[in-house]
C-alpha cells in the first residue's frame, strides 16, 4: 500500500465540506477521482499530498516515497525564479549535469596533457553513474516532453516569468513527468493542452510505471487513463474497478439493484407490519411482539445504513440497544423510508422539437466560410437528414464557431449555397453566450422568450439548479457554469428540431456533462456539435466534418471509426493507427465464453440509395418533400462489437461479484475479481 487516508474530515468555518472519507491508494493504481463541483475534490488532493492537515482523521504514506502535486494553475509555482522553460526541466537532472560538468572538466585537463592514474580512475567512475542514470537519454526525453506538451523548440528559452499561467502550469506538468515519483496527483491536467498535448499526454500516463491520482472532467481522457475510479460525495468515496465507461455502467447497475432490493424489502416489512396488527389484535401478543422488535431493528437498520450496508449482516453486527416501536410509530417510519437516490442534485433537462423538420435538413454546395478579409476554410459538399448528429473538428481558430454562425445566418458565406429543408427551427447554443444579456436577470432571461408568469418560469429554472434567490442573480453576476446552465434553460423554450451547439459541456462538472449528453442522446431533432469533449463526441456523432488546413472533410461514421478503431470485419476505419482485434491478455485459462450475447441488438443503418452524383436530384425544390426511409435511422455513437460483447460480460461478472458479497463467498468474489481484472485489461487494450 503506497498511502491510505482513514476516516478524514474537513470543513470550511460552520459548513462541512467532507467528512469521514476513507481511501487507500495501491502502487502502480491509476485512480480517476470524480464527483460534482463544489464537493472537495481539490481540498483532498491537497491533504493527501500533505499540503493540507484534515480536521480529523489520519494519513498514512509509504516511507520515503517520492509524491508530485500539479495544481490547477501553477502561477506561484515559479514566483521569483529566472530560469528559462529548458532550464527548469534541466533541474529535475541537476545531479546528472553536476557529473556532466565533472567529465567535462576532466576531458579538459587530460586534453591539456594530464595523464595520472587517480584522474582516469575519477574519470571512469564518474563515466559509470553518468551512464547508469540516463545521462545519455535526458536530453531525449526534455524534448520529447516539451514537444509532447505543445512547446516549440524556439520558445524553450523563454523566461518562466514571461509565461501565461495556462504556460506554467505546462511547465510544471513537464517538470513532474521528468521527475517520476512514486505517486504523481494531477488536478485537471488537460485544462490547457490541446488535442495534440491532451494525446500525447494519455500515451505517457497509460505507460505510467508510478502510481496515479487524478481530477478530470475530461471523460474520454479517463477512459484512456484510469483503471480504478474514485467517486466522492460529502460522506462517502465509493471505488469502481474499471475505467469511467464501466463505472458509469457499475453506477447504474448498482443503484438499480439497490432500488430492487429496497422496493422488495419494504414490500415484505408492510407485510410484517399487516401481521403484527392483525395478531396483536387477535390476542396472539407474544408472537406479534416477537415480530414487532425484530420489524424495529429492520426499520432503524434501512435508516441508518440503507438496504445495501444491512445486506448479509446481523443485527449484531451494525445495530444497538433501540426501543421496540408501537404499531403506529412503525407504520409511520416505514412511511417515511424513501428509495435510495445517492446521486448528486441533478439538471433535469428537456429538449424537445415542437415540428419534426423534412428528412433532408439542408445541404451545401462549394462552400466558403470565413470573412471578407480571411477564409477560413472550403468544402464541396455537406449534407445533413434528420437524426444525424455532425461533430465538427478543427484546432484553435480553423473556423468551427464561424460555420455554426454560417449555418445560423449570422455570417454570410464567402461563396457557395446553403440550401435548408421545411419545416426547420435553429436552437443555437454560443460558446461564450453572447446570448444572454448581462443586464438582466436569470428570471429575467427565461420571462422574455416565455411569458407564462413567475412561478411557471421558477419551476422551469428549478430543473437547472436556478432555485430560490438564485432565479435573481443578474447574469453578469454568474459563474461559466451557471451561465452554461442558464442556456440550456433558454434553449429548451425554443422547440428547435435542429440544434447547433458550441461546446456545451464547458463549465459543467461530470454529472452535469452526463445529464446533457442523456438529454442529447434523447433528442428527437438533428444536431451539429463543435466540442473539445471528446467522451460527449464519442457517444453522440454519427458523422465527422473535419477541418484540416483550408478544407473541410467529410467522414461517415463514429468518432471512434473516425480515429482509426477497428470495425467488426477488422478493417480500420479514420485514420488512426490499426488497433489489433486480438487480445494481448487472456480472459481466463481456456476460451472466454460469450455466447450468451450472440444476440445483443445492434443498430440498424441504412442505405437510402441514393448516389453521390443524386444529390441535386433530391435537392431540386420539388423533391425536398422526399419520402423518409421507413427502416430504422441510424443511431447515435455505434460501439465496437467486441468492446461491447466484452463489457456485456464484465457487467455480468459484477453482478455475480454482488451476489457473492452477499452471501459472503470468499473463494468466489476471489475467482470473479480476477476473471473482472482480465477482461477489464482485455477491454482497455480494445480501446488504447
Amino acid at each position: 500500500m503506497l498511502l491510505s487516508a482513514q476516516n478524514i474530515s474537513h470543513a470550511f468555518g460552520a459548513d462541512d465540506l467532507f467528512s469521514e472519507l476513507t481511501v487507500r491508494l495501491e502502487e502502480k493504481e491509476r485512480v480517476g477521482l470524480v464527483g460534482p463541483n463544489g464537493v472537495g475534490k481539490t481540498t483532498l488532493l491537497l491533504i493527501l499530498a500533505g499540503l493540507f492537515e484534515p480536521d480529523e482523521g489520519e494519513i498514512h504514506r509509504q516511507k520515503e516515497m517520492s509524491l508530485g502535486y500539479l495544481r490547477q494553475e501553477a502561477v506561484l509555482t515559479f514566483a521569483g525564479q529566472e530560469n528559462s522553460i529548458y532550464e527548469e526541466m534541466l533541474t529535475v537532472f541537476a545531479e546528472l549535469v553536476a557529473y556532466e560538468t565533472e567529465m567535462r572538466q576532466m576531458e579538459a585537463r587530460m586534453t591539456a596533457g594530464e595523464m595520472g592514474d587517480s584522474l582516469f580512475q575519477r574519470y571512469g567512475e564518474v563515466q559509470e553513474i553518468y551512464e547508469t542514470a540516463g545521462g545519455y537519454d535526458y536530453q531525449v526525453a526534455i524534448k520529447q516532453v516539451l514537444e509532447g506538451l505543445g512547446f516549440a523548440q524556439e520558445s524553450w528559452n523563454t523566461p518562466l516569468n514571461h509565461l501565461s499561467g495556462g504556460q506554467k502550469t505546462r511547465v510544471l506538468l513537464g517538470r513532474l513527468l521528468l521527475e517520476k515519483p512514486d505517486l504523481l496527483i494531477l488536478d485537471e491536467p488537460t485544462n490547457h493542452l490541446d488535442a495534440a498535448a491532451v494525446a500525447w499526454l494519455e500515451k505517457t500516463l497509460q505507460k505510467w510505471p508510478g502510481t496515479l491520482l487524478i481530477v478530470s472532467h475530461d471523460r474520454y481522457f479517463l477512459d484512456r487513463v484510469a483503471n480504478r475510479i474514485w467517486s466522492m460525495t460529502a460522506e462517502r468515496i465509493k471505488v469502481y474497478k474499471g475505467n469511467y465507461t464501466t463505472f458509469v455502467r457499475q453506477r447504474q447497475l448498482t443503484y438499480e439493484r439497490e432500488l430492487k432490493l429496497f422496493t422488495a424489502e419494504k414490500e415484505r416489512l408492510t407485510k410484517e407490519l399487516e401481521f403484527v396488527r392483525k395478531h396483536i389484535a387477535g390476542g396472539k401478543t407474544d408472537i406479534a411482539k416477537g415480530k414487532l422488535k425484530r420489524l424495529t431493528r429492520d426499520i432503524v437498520l434501512l435508516e441508518e445504513v440503507g438496504v445495501l450496508g444491512r445486506e448479509g449482516k446481523s443485527w449484531s453486527e451494525i445495530g444497538g440497544r433501540v426501543r421496540t416501536f408501537s404499531a403506529n410509530e412503525a407504520a409511520r417510519r416505514l412511511g417515511d423510508l424513501r428509495p435510495p437516490d445517492n446521486r448528486p442534485p441533478r439538471l433535469n433537462i428537456r429538449l424537445q422539437s415542437e415540428e419534426e423538420s423534412e428528412f433532408l435538413v439542408l445541404r451545401t454546395q462549394r462552400l466558403q466560410i470565413g470573412y471578407p478579409d480571411a477564409m477560413l476554410f472550403k468544402t464541396e459538399k455537406l449534407r445533413l437528414e434528420r437524426r444525424d448528429c455532425v461533430a465538427i473538428l478543427g484546432g484553435n481558430g480553423s473556423g468551427k464557431s464561424t460555420m455554426l454562425k454560417t449555418l445560423l445566418g449570422e455570417i454570410d458565406p464567402l461563396r457557395g449555397e446553403i440550401t435548408y429543408g421545411d419545416n426547420l427551427k435553429i436552437g443555437y447554443f454560443a460558446q461564450a453566450h453572447e446570448q444572454l444579456d448581462p443586464e438582466k436577470k436569470v428570471i429575467e432571461e427565461v420571462l422574455t422568450r416565455y411569458p407564462v408568469g413567475e412561478q411557471k418560469a421558477r419551476q422551469h429554472l428549478a430543473a437547472y439548479l436556478f432555485r430560490g434567490h438564485d432565479v435573481f442573480k443578474s447574469v453578469a453576476d454568474l459563474s461559466g457554469g451557471e451561465r452554461g446552465r442558464l442556456a440550456l434553460a433558454l434553449l429548451a423554450l425554443e422547440g428547435a428540431n435542429l440544434l447547433l451547439l458550441d461546446e456545451p459541456t464547458n463549465h459543467l462538472d461530470i454529472p452535469a456533462q452526463e445529464v446533457l449528453q442523456e438529454t442529447l442522446e434523447r433528442f428527437d431533432g438533428t444536431m451539429l456539435l463543435v466540442s473539445h469533449d471528446r467522451y460527449l463526441v464519442s457517444q453522440l456523432a454519427t458523422q465527422i466534418w473535419e477541418i484540416d488546413g483550408e478544407e473541410m472533410h467529410v467522414f461517415e461514421g463514429t468518432y471512434g471509426e473516425f480515429m482509426g478503431e477497428e470495425t467488426e470485419t477488422g478493417d480500420t476505419a479514420g485514420r488512426g493507427e490499426k488497433v489489433a482485434l486480438e487480445p494481448t491478455m487472456p480472459l481466463s485459462d481456456g476460451p472466454l465464453d460469450l455466447s450468451w450475447v450472440q444476440d445483443l441488438a445492434e443498430p440498424i443503418f441504412i442505405d437510402d440509395g441514393a448516389e453521390e452524383d443524386d444529390d441535386e436530384l433530391l435537392f431540386a425544390s420539388e423533391e425536398m418533400n422526399m419520402v423518409e426511409p421507413s427502416v430504422v435511422q441510424r443511431g447515435r455513437g455505434r460501439g465496437n462489437r467486441e468492446e461491447v460483447r466484452i463489457q456485456a460480460y464484465l457487467d455480468k461478472l459484477y453482478e455475480e461479484l454482488a451476489t457473492a458479497e452477499a452471501a459472503g463467498d470468499t473463494e468466489e468474489m476471489a475467482w470473479l475479481e480476477g476473471e473482472i481484472d482480465e477482461a477489464q485489461m482485455t477491454l482497455d487494450d480494445l480501446g488504447a
